[in-house]
């Protein structure tokens, strides 16, 4: 009898130290239209109230996700809790509506609004005077050392304010290998280009506005006119930012340069050479803004699976739960922005993931993290706060899945990935897709730069290698005309307006399904290996990865 327990005991401890397998099948069950529904209606309703940050509907929201979470058994994310907290700052700036350009003889100015839309990152201010300040052209105003490129080497613009061209100095020039050709790298978001100019200590960074390298038109820009903005509240923290920040339209550029003296052609055509350094422009800049300050706090969910093997690994699964609250009401006189495609769909899809991970009977190796976070829609802030506070270390955290609108027009052969060839998570994407006889799609539109505008991109930047997909167009019943058609329609009638909303004529759930199935099985693979994807070699982000990882 001794004997016999003895050898239960050791297949016990024997399957208990078995590291769990990678099976494809296996937690898919878990998957219904009927539980992906029932979050994306809840989530996008009208009770919600557009989930803004800082409003009745974030708390309903956060209240709604943790009870879900619960139900489901995840255990807290950050220590004992659920949430982890966001402190930002609202800052709203009204801005003079004339700027006054002043050089040698001459003297002239620009609108507010129709040629300039400037503001303040600077919360510690109420008054941000730029007076008679010097005007520097810095091209694209890129430092980019594996391109070995320096717009700004050999000049001083400190406390000056500099003009750069949008998009990075390889597109347009039909060479895939300088920079990614008309795939936008980082060094063409406008972001970067704010945060670089404050590395050099501008004063001010102005980014000339093009409707073809920008991927979007100047009207845009516009609807930043004197509004408020989130930011992170830096308080305490010794962080420089260019007091002003903003664009001015290509006609206004031009107009600058012609009372420069310098060819606007000439100079975007220098801008692309290697060699090219920022140059004066012998013209002063003369405007000013007074700011209102609002200190809130906003909260990201996270909770986590804990795993069986290596606990200490990460993969994280990361949406945003939040959207635009309410605002301007419609030709119908609805005021409320459900976002339910953006984001509620990201928010409902990943509790089926987490529910499809708990259902697994061997759980993963590594520690699967699921973070729903804030203020996405204001700039990816939440999702920056977490990268600069982690919970998990990053050196720890093998790879981070993002979920940013789940496909709503039904089953497609393809699925897009955004940022192909950055890292070795296509590689799994592929193989998946493969297996149940789909394909990965390069994105439409590189150029517009998408890989930097949702969560994941907060993670690339701190060098964790990242996927974010997009909806196919590929569908299997009506063709790829199709597919274009419904997602045209989707961005003239519904992107960030009050019809975003949950149309059961207009959503075919066996999509969304299908495509999160294939998200969980992307991560269910990496939770259960010992390997690490990496950055491929002429993605940006590996040199950040590389210079923190043991080599």
């Amino acid at each position: 009898m001794k004997y016999l327990f003895s050898l239960l005991l050791a297949a016990l401890l024997l399957a208990c130290n078995t590291k769990p397998q990678y099976d494809p099948q296996t937690g898919l069950e878990s998957f219904t239209e009927a539980g992906f529904e029932a979050h994306l209606k809840k989530i996008s309703s009208d009770e919600f109230l557009g989930r803004m940050p800082f409003t009745e509907g974030e708390t309903k929201t956060l209240a709604y996700l943790e009870e879900e979470i619960e139900k489901l058994g995840l255990e807290p994310g950050n220590g004992t809790r659920y949430r982890q907290e966001v402190p930002m700052a609202s800052i709203t700036t009204q801005t003079d509506s004339l700027m006054t350009i002043s050089g040698g003889k001459t003297i002239f100015t620009l609108s507010g609004l129709k040629d300039y839309v400037i503001w303040t990152p600077q919360a510690n201010q109420e008054k941000v005077d730029l007076k008679n300040e010097e005007i520097v052209f810095a091209g694209y105003g890129v430092v980019a050392p594996e391109y070995n490129w320096n717009d700004y080497a050999g000049v001083d613009v400190k406390n000056k304010v500099v003009l750069v061209l949008v998009n990075d100095p390889g597109f347009g020039l039909g060479d895939s290998t300088f920079f990614k050709g008309n795939t936008m790298t980082y060094y063409g978001r406008w972001t970067y280009k704010f945060e670089e100019a404050a590395r050099q200590g501008a004063k001010g960074c102005i980014i000339i506005h093009d409707d073809v390298p920008a991927g979007y038109g100047f009207w845009v820009v516009q609807n930043s006119w004197n509004t408020s903005k989130l930011y992170l509240d830096t308080r305490g923290k010794d962080q420089y930012v260019c007091p002003a920040v903003g664009w001015v339209s290509q006609p206004a550029a031009k107009k600058l340069f012609e009372a420069a003296n310098i060819d606007y052609a000439d100079a975007l055509s220098r801008a692309h050479k290697r060699g090219f350094h920022a140059e004066p422009m012998n013209l002063k800049l003369s405007f000013s803004m007074t700011t209102k300050v609002k200190y809130d706090k906003s909260y990201n969910i996270v909770a986590k699976i804990t795993g069986s093997v290596q606990p200490d690994e990460y993969l994280i699964y990361s949406t945003h739960w939040d959207h635009l609250g309410v605002g301007k009401p419609d030709e119908k006189g609805d005021s409320i922005y459900n976002g339910t495609l953006d984001n509620a769909s990201g928010a409902a899809g990943q509790l089926e993931i987490a529910k499809a991970f708990q259902s697994l009977t061997h759980k993963p190796a590594r520690t699967v993290v699921f973070l729903w976070v804030t203020a996405e829609e204001q700039g990816l802030l939440g999702s920056a706060y977490y990268a600069q506070n982690p919970i998990y270390p990053k050196e720890k955290t093998v790879a981070n899945i993002n979920i940013d609108g789940v496909n709503p027009y039904g089953k497609n052969k393809d699925i897009v990935l955004v940022g192909m060839g950055q890292s070795d998570l296509e590689d799994y994407l592929n193989e998946e897709a493969r297996r149940v006889g789909r394909y990965v799609a390069p994105e439409p539109n590189p150029v517009a730069g998408y890989y930097f505008r949702s969560d994941h991109f907060s993670f690339a930047k701190v060098g964790i290698p990242a996927l974010y997909t997009n909806d196919g167009i590929d569908n299997i019943e009506k063709g790829a005309d199709y597919g274009k058609q419904v997602q045209n329609e989707f961005v003239s009638k519904y992107y960030h307006k009050p019809s975003d909303q949950y149309d059961t004529s207009r959503w075919k759930l066996d999509g969304s399904i299908e495509d999160l199935k294939l998200l969980f099985n992307v991560g269910k693979k990496i939770s259960m290996e010992s390997t690490w994807p990496h950055w491929k070699q002429a993605s940006e982000f590996k040199a950040i990865r590389d210079s923190y990882m043991p080599k």
